[in-house]
C-alpha cells in the first residue's frame, strides 16, 4: 500500500465485538493463568478467581513463593503478548478481523505487564506493591517500579501504534483512522471491565482500584497513543491496509464471553 491511499472504514461492532473478546481473554491469563498457576506451581491452594482479584492460601510460603505468585499476573500478560506478536510477524497479505485480534491482544497484555508495576509505584497498590513491601528505601524501590513501568509502558505504546500505522497510510489522516479502532477498543474495555465488576464480592473499593484502574487507566495508550502517528517515520514500511468489515462470528463470539465474563466470573469461581 501507498502513502495517500485509502482504507476501509472499519465496522464498529466487530471492532468492539474483537475488544470484548480480547479484554476477557487477557484477565483470564492474567487472573486464572497468571496468579492461579504461579500458585499453583509454588504448592498454594487456590481458593477464588474473579475478574478482578485471585487468592490462594499462602500462609505457609515463604515470601520468595508468595512474590512468584503476585509476578505470575504480569509475567502471564507478557507471555501472551510475545506469542501473539511472534503469530502477528507470520501474517503475510491482507490484513483482515485475525490481523487486528492479534494486535489488540498483543497491545492489551503488553499494556497489562507494563502498566501494573507502573501503577503500583505511583500507587502503592497491587502486585508489584507487595512484591516490594518490605524492602528499604520503600521510596527508591516505588521510583524503580515507575521508572520501569513508564519505560514499558511508553515503548509498548510506541510498538502498537507503529504495527498499526503501517496499515494506515491515508494521506496524512492516519491519526482518526487509528481512533477507528483504539477509541472503540477503549470505550468497550472500560465497560466490560467495569461490568464485570459489578457482582465483584470484594466490594466497590476492589472495582475501583482494580477494574477501573486497569480499563481506563492500564489501557489507556488505546485513548492517546494514535496521536504518535503523527509522526511520519512511526509504522513505516506501509504495508497491506487493515480492513474490518462486520463479522457475526466474532459478534456471536463477544456476546458468549461477555455473558460468562459478567455473570460467571463476575461473582467468582470458587476453586
Amino acid at each position: 500500500m501507498k502513502p495517500g491511499e485509502t482504507t476501509a472504514v472499519p465496522d464498529w461492532l466487530t471492532v468492539a465485538a474483537i475488544a470484548v473478546v480480547t479484554h476477557v481473554l487477557s484477565v483470564v491469563i492474567h487472573e486464572a493463568l497468571g496468579h492461579g498457576g504461579s500458585c499453583i506451581a509454588v504448592g498454594c491452594i487456590p481458593s477464588l478467581v474473579t475478574t478482578t482479584q485471585f487468592q490462594g492460601n499462602e500462609d505457609s510460603l515463604p515470601k520468595l513463593a508468595v512474590d512468584a505468585v503476585s509476578a505470575g499476573g504480569s509475567f502471564a500478560n507478557l507471555v501472551a503478548a510475545v506469542i501473539a506478536i511472534l503469530l502477528l510477524r507470520r501474517q503475510r497479505g491482507p490484513a483482515r478481523t485475525h490481523w487486528f485480534f492479534l494486535w489488540l491482544l498483543a497491545t492489551v497484555n503488553l499494556l497489562a505487564a507494563a502498566g501494573y508495576p507502573l501503577y503500583s509505584g505511583l500507587a502503592n497498590i497491587g502486585d508489584w506493591a507487595n512484591i516490594v513491601r518490605d524492602l528499604k528505601p520503600a521510596w527508591l524501590w516505588h521510583l524503580i517500579l515507575t521508572a520501569i513501568g513508564a519505560a514499558s509502558y511508553w515503548f509498548a505504546t510506541r510498538w502498537a501504534m507503529g504495527r498499526l500505522g503501517r496499515r494506515l497510510w491515508t494521506a496524512g489522516r492516519r491519526v482518526p483512522a487509528a481512533y477507528r479502532y483504539t477509541l472503540v477498543s477503549y470505550v468497550t474495555i472500560a465497560a466490560v471491565a467495569i461490568l464485570g465488576g459489578i457482582f465483584e464480592p470484594g466490594g466497590a473499593f476492589l472495582v475501583l482500584i482494580s477494574s477501573a484502574a486497569a480499563s481506563l487507566g492500564g489501557a489507556s495508550a488505546l485513548a492517546w497513543g494514535p496521536q504518535l502517528l503523527h509522526d511520519s517515520h512511526l509504522g513505516e514500511p506501509p504495508e497491506e491496509p487493515l480492513q474490518v468489515p462486520r463479522d457475526g462470528r466474532w459478534i456471536f463470539a463477544a456476546a458468549l464471553a461477555a455473558l460468562a465474563f459478567v455473570a460467571v466470573l463476575g461473582p467468582g469461581i470458587v476453586l
